[in-house]
C-alpha cells in the first residue's frame, strides 16, 4: 500500500511581511509625519504668547491688589506697601507705569520700557512680543493693559 502525501504541493506558510504591505506602511507613516511635524514647529510661538499672557494676568492681578490696598488706606496714597514691595508709586489710587512691573513681580524674562505714563512690557527674547500698561490719568477711568497679539509672539 503507498501512502500519498498530503499538501505536498502546497507551499509552505509564509512569514513576515511582503515588500509591498512594507512600503504602504512606509508611506501612511511619511504622510502622518507631514501632517503632524507643522503642528509642533509651531509650539515656540504658542508658548511665547502663553507667557505674555500670564505677564499680563500679573500685571492686571497687581493692578487690582494696590487699588484695593489704596482704597483701605483712604485718601490717595502717593505709595502703598504690597507684600514683598514696599514704596509702590500711585498715580489715581492705581500703580504708576514705572511701578507696575515691580508690583506685578515680573523677573528679568521681560523688558519694561516706560515712557510718558505707559509701560511696555516685553519678552526678551522677540520684543515684538508685547503688551502695554496705560497708567490712570483721572480717578474715574482705571489703567489700561492691553492684549499681546498672538502673530507677534
Amino acid at each position: 500500500m503507498q501512502f500519498k502525501q498530503i499538501g505536498s504541493n502546497v507551499r509552505a506558510n509564509q512569514s513576515g511581511f511582503t515588500l509591498i504591505e512594507l512600503i504602504v506602511v512606509i508611506v501612511i507613516l511619511g504622510i502622518l509625519a507631514a501632517t503632524a511635524l507643522p503642528r509642533f514647529a509651531d509650539m515656540g510661538d504658542n508658548a511665547r504668547f502663553a507667557k505674555m499672557q500670564a505677564a499680563r494676568g500679573a500685571v492686571q492681578s497687581a493692578m487690582n491688589i494696590a487699588h484695593g490696598e489704596a482704597l483701605v488706606v483712604g485718601g490717595t496714597p502717593a505709595t502703598i506697601s504690597m507684600e514683598g514691595t514696599d514704596n509702590v508709586a500711585m498715580a489715581f489710587n492705581y500703580p504708576t507705569a514705572a511701578a507696575i512691573a515691580t508690583a506685578a513681580g515680573l523677573g528679568t524674562d521681560y523688558t519694561v520700557t516706560v515712557a510718558a505714563g505707559v509701560a511696555t512690557i516685553a519678552d526678551n527674547s522677540v520684543a515684538a512680543c508685547r503688551f502695554t500698561y496705560t497708567q490712570a490719568t483721572n480717578a474715574t477711568t482705571p489703567p489700561a493693559v492691553t492684549t499681546p497679539a498672538l502673530g507677534s509672539c
